[in-house]
């Protein structure tokens, strides 16, 4: 199975037990019915949010650890200012 799907199949499962909630058809304590289900989604973007941009954070933090990927972009960087030159652009 592809990552797609798998990340489609767990979309469709989480919405549909959140639509099930939300319709009150499990039972559930009339304090989560009212107050926590209908903020959820906002509760789970929230955190999805805080969660990338601390993952993001800490990968351009660290990155000078990664030297296979910076001497790949020194390369790359060589490449283009190479061919700029070739074709009449002054650096």
């Amino acid at each position: 199975m592809t990552r797609a799907s798998e990340t489609f199949r767990t979309v469709v499962i989480v919405t549909i037990i959140y639509t099930v909630l939300f319709l009150g058809l499990l039972p559930l304590p009339e304090v989560v019915q009212d107050k926590l289900i209908p903020v959820f989604p906002w509760w789970a973007l929230m955190t999805f949010g805080s969660y990338s941009l601390g993952y993001l954070g800490w990968h351009i933090l660290t990155f000078s650890d990664c030297p296979d990927a910076y001497t790949e972009l020194m390369q790359e960087i060589q490449l283009a200012k190479t061919d700029l030159i070739s074709k009449g652009v002054q650096l």
